[in-house]
């Protein structure tokens, strides 16, 4: 891995940083690109990008042809938002857990389309799948269009019932869109037993891929739904063979939103490089080190007085985040800055409107005195 030694990264949560094998496989195709443009993107671009879309497909549980490479999963929510139309009037129905930034989005969007958008409250320490479950489908109506949530929540790490949600509502004719940012390489993805509608997601966090790496899943009979947020090249009138494959290593119809003008889409192709590296360690050896490392920042913060789990602990409803409640006079700015100034910890506190959370990610290049480093650390600041 490449990791400052100086740092205990407790924070893949926001940004995985890369293995060596990932960075040099990135960089060697951005050499390719810097010494001779015109032959990387129009010779050899297309022969790699059908093969990489076809790595992350199988790893997805997915039909390549309706897998469209985006640069993240903001990007992929937003090509959602600005162009899918729902009836009005009705709603938006989100949870109270969303990202920011996407709730923004599907706030824009919902005035733009005049509909309401709407969230419902999530049981915070739920005991099992069905208690969210039960909570969403109290808050849906008739006037319902889309439900919006997250398969893993940022601000906690509690990982949703995806599938059980996404049947309930096809059930009502509300149609779903899941924020998978934190799910690839953290929890066991079938994009396809899910039937999401549309499902986007990052690889630049758990999965360790390069930085401008993410995806939008089209699920059947929403193909003509959607429309590229920019028109370039890879616009075609004529809208033959549509999801057949093309010269460019693309579909037409995936290529309608990849081909957004001259860009640099080398994360993309370094994708496999990424799924081959965690699978040369063993996902499964990967995911109980994991595991492991959650279990013990549960019982090493769980005896500091003053701070309180605000993550369930049954094995379905967390991955490999976990949170803990501050006490209310607690200081942001000033822990996030002792925390990295003073003790050089890379750790989120996450700014709710019920108060402040501390955010601990627990990948495989995690150490448990690492999470014992950030113990102590917490001891003295709330001391002080």
């Amino acid at each position: 891995m490449l990791l400052d030694p100086a740092v205990t990264n407790l924070n893949t949560g926001s940004f995985g940083p890369l293995p060596r094998p990932v960075f040099a496989c990135v960089t060697a195709l951005r050499r390719r690109l810097a010494e001779e443009p015109m032959d990387f993107l129009l010779r050899d671009l297309p022969q790699r990008l059908w093969p990489a879309r076809q790595r992350l497909a199988e790893f997805l549980g997915a039909d390549p042809r309706r897998l469209i490479f985006t640069q993240n999963v903001t990007a992929s929510v937003n090509i959602v938002a600005s162009s899918l139309m729902l009836a009005s009037p009705g709603e938006v129905l989100l949870t109270d857990h969303e990202y920011g930034a996407m709730h923004w989005c599907w706030e824009r969007a919902a005035q733009r389309r005049g509909l309401t958008l709407r969230t419902f409250a999530l049981p915070v320490l739920a005991s099992g799948p069905g208690e969210i479950v039960e909570a969403c489908l109290r808050a849906m109506t008739p006037r319902t269009r889309l439900l919006f949530f997250s398969h893993v929540l940022s601000p906690t790490g509690m990982v949703l019932p995806a599938r059980e949600l996404c049947v309930e509502a096809r059930k009502r004719g509300v149609l779903t869109m899941v924020d998978g940012a934190h799910a690839p390489a953290m929890v066991p993805l079938d994009l396809d037993a899910i039937g999401a509608d549309l499902y986007g997601a990052n690889c630049h966090k758990w999965l360790l891929a390069p930085t401008g790496s993410g995806f939008l899943y089209v699920g059947p009979g929403n193909e003509d739904r959607l429309l590229p947020l920019q028109v370039s090249w890879g616009w075609r009138p004529e809208r033959c063979r549509l999801d057949q494959r093309d010269e460019f290593g693309s579909t037409p119809r995936l290529r309608h939103f990849e081909f957004e003008g001259t860009r640099d889409i080398c994360p993309w192709l370094a994708v496999p490089t990424a799924i081959e590296f965690q699978q040369s360690l063993g996902f499964d050896v990967i995911h109980r080190h994991n595991a492991e490392l959650v279990a013990h920042v549960r019982d090493r913060f769980g005896s500091i007085p003053g701070i309180k789990p605000n993550t369930p602990t049954s094995p379905d409803l967390h991955g490999f985040m976990f949170a803990f409640r501050l006490p209310e006079n607690v200081d942001a700015v000033r822990w996030r800055t002792a925390l990295w100034e003073r003790y050089h910890i890379e750790v989120p506190i996450v700014e709710r409107p019920d108060g402040l959370l501390l955010r601990i990610s627990a990948h495989f290049y995690n150490t448990p005195e690492e999470i014992d480093r950030l113990a102590v650390a917490v001891r003295e600041l709330l001391r002080t």
